[in-house]
């Protein structure tokens, strides 16, 4: 019996979640309400799509992507942690997106919504990366709104601290007819601009490779996506910062899992706890990280 029989054999909703081979051996969990349909991979946790009913898809992954063991999915919401960002000599983004997660349970609710609940904990593989005994869950939610919660706890003896991000990656109709609100006078890190320190002023635009860490920000983002009429709030929980990414089309050349001219129809509106946004768990406490996700 291959695991996603085992898989729905388990944990299926008749009509509403099931698990297949997503490539590469790599389960699947697609999930159908109706309100909404989702794809969500047991390798890194990580949701691959998210259409509410009568919208266009949401949830953004490269034509480009790969689906291979020890490689990160391109697009998608990939689970940044224990680190975001580089860290030196270790995996960019952090381990857990490149590792298999467990399926905990699955929920359906008196209105319709499933909620899927995955896990992963320390062992000798992760602590030889990062030595601290670590608990790990993530609950997807999928409703009238998309709804990710990641919740860190300390199972260790030691105190830790964290950056993470639900590094999420949005369909846009065109990316020189989107605007994000929602960060007006909030200061922010230019990564483009060698980490210079700066304020925004009014809504954000593209027109050029963006990549910044906003701080100090608990606000909800709007995307306003003028080229498909619509706007898609993220809303967030337990995250005092805010990442803003677009590669561009010159940075995109130089990332092999992104189709030519992609960047055109995405734009990351990450829900993080980066910079100086850093959460410190002693042992036996927790955090989580949440970020719902609607479309007007």
């Amino acid at each position: 019996m291959n695991l996603s029989t085992t898989l729905n054999t388990r944990f299926g909703i008749a009509n509403h979640l099931t698990f297949e081979d997503g490539g590469a051996g790599l389960p699947v969990a697609n999930i159908s309400t109706p309100y909404a349909t989702a794809r969500v991979a047991l390798y890194g946790g990580q949701v691959l799509a998210w259409q509410p009913t009568g919208h266009r898809p949401v949830i953004w992954v490269s034509k480009a992507a790969v689906y291979e063991q020890g490689k990160p999915v391109r697009g998608g919401v990939p689970v940044c942690w224990p680190w975001f960002g580089p860290l030196p000599g270790q995996a960019l983004h952090g381990f857990v997106r490149i590792r298999a997660w467990e399926v905990r349970s699955a929920h359906l609710d008196a209105g319709g919504q499933v909620s899927l609940r995955l896990g992963i904990c320390g062992d000798t593989q992760t602590h030889a990366l990062w030595n601290h005994a670590f608990d790990l869950e993530l609950v997807v939610t999928v409703g009238q709104s998309l709804t990710m919660a990641l919740t860190t706890r300390n199972t260790g003896a030691a105190p830790f601290t964290i950056t993470q991000a639900l590094h999420t990656y949005f369909c846009v109709g065109d990316i020189l007819h989107t605007k994000v609100q929602g960060l007006d006078r909030c200061d922010y890190l230019d990564k483009v601009q060698n980490m210079a320190e700066m304020q925004q002023s009014g809504a954000v635009r593209f027109s050029g490779e963006t990549d910044r860490v906003y701080l100090n920000t608990t606000s909800d983002c709007l995307i306003e996506d003028a080229a498909w009429g619509r706007s898609i709030r993220v809303s967030k929980q337990g995250s005092d910062s805010t990442v803003v990414w677009n590669p561009w089309a010159e940075r995109e050349k130089a990332i092999a899992d992104m189709a030519e001219g992609e960047y055109r129809g995405m734009v990351c509106v990450e829900t993080t706890n980066a910079g100086s946004d850093q959460i410190s768990l002693a042992p036996g406490q927790s955090h989580t990280l949440a970020a719902l996700i609607s479309v007007t």
